[in-house]
């Protein structure tokens, strides 16, 4: 056991930033938190680390109430929040020296904290102040308070938010490294960061949750669907093009170029050829692609209501 949340509500004076969540995250996976801004995800991850309680439901990390034992939650649980709070003025080396403080770790620290320094690529900026520090080694600041008491859970919420490519690339390689030993979960609205660090998905939208797949699955979900662009010389009218058998949404682009989408055991292209030669018209140009799961997770996330105010 690791996370579990059972019909997670939260409500602020009238607006409902969480509505009936339920998730299982077992020891040992990666999974990414995603949705827009203001779906709720922040929310959720501050109720399961005990910073603010749910109005109903229950959450428990590895065994213990957010509730009832929030002090054994915290124990088990490494927290990086979006903003990522630090001491500027105070030195990395120093800074998790307070750290360790505060998780009243027992004995001589040195040695842990070397351990997170080495870990996080802190070496050579373990003698400057956390304020002189760049975006990306501030997130590592972060991120080596989080594991500094050797948590059995990691939760970090957006922890690439802001970082050059290179930067980012690092901290989802660290991440990923830590996945092997840890259970992590982390929020994102970025579809790439979910190929390349989770093991599953789960997609949040207006508070609910529309999706919880694995990344695999999630894949095929974005494979099974082809989206044909094709250009006719001539004008076609959408009452002729949703003739074409398979056919699942049409899209006008503009002038007499068209976008269609079809299930990808179906290949239509012969079919627009056919439509094309019985009307006397021609076509110009004709690209095929397969629809990406960034497309996937704007379907998932279409704004139907108005958002609820959450920061995330």
């Amino acid at each position: 056991m690791s996370i579990i949340a059972e019909n997670i509500t939260k409500i602020y004076g009238q607006q409902k930033a969480l509505d009936q969540v339920s998730i299982n995250i077992k020891a040992g996976e990666v999974v990414g938190l995603l949705g827009p801004n203001g779906a709720g995800k922040s929310t959720l991850m501050k109720i399961i680390t005990c910073f603010i309680p749910p109005t109903s439901g229950t959450a428990t990390v590895n065994g213990f109430d957010v509730m009832e034992n929030p002090v054994e939650v915290r124990k088990s649980v490494g927290y990086l929040p979006e903003n990522n709070p630090l001491y500027l003025d105070m030195y990395v080396r120093e800074y998790l020296q307070y750290i360790a403080g505060i998780y009243r770790m027992e004995g001589n620290n040195k040695d842990q904290i070397s351990a997170m320094i080495s870990l996080t690529g802190l070496e050579k900026e373990q003698r400057k102040k956390i304020g002189a520090l760049s975006k990306g080694y501030r997130q590592r600041v972060g991120l080596a308070q989080a594991l500094l008491h050797n948590p059995d859970v990691l939760i970090l919420d957006e922890p690439t938010s802001g970082l050059d490519p290179n930067q980012l690339l690092e901290i989802r390689n660290l991440i990923k490294n830590l996945g092997t030993q840890k259970t992590i979960m982390l929020s994102t609205h970025i579809m790439q960061e979910v190929e390349a660090i989770c093991d599953r998905v789960i997609i949040i939208h207006n508070g609910k949750i529309v999706a919880d797949e694995t990344t695999e699955n999630l894949g095929h979900l974005a494979s099974s669907v082809d989206i044909i662009t094709v250009e006719f010389s001539d004008p076609v009218t959408l009452e002729q093009l949703n003739k074409i058998p398979n056919v699942k949404e049409i899209k006008h682009l503009g002038k007499q170029v068209w976008e269609l989408s079809s299930d990808s055991h179906h290949d239509i292209r012969p079919d627009i050829f056919q439509l094309a030669v019985s009307h006397k018209n021609q076509v110009l140009s004709m690209n095929k692609q397969t629809k990406k799961l960034e497309e996937v997770f704007q379907m998932l996330t279409k704004n139907e209501d108005s958002p609820p105010t959450d920061n995330q």
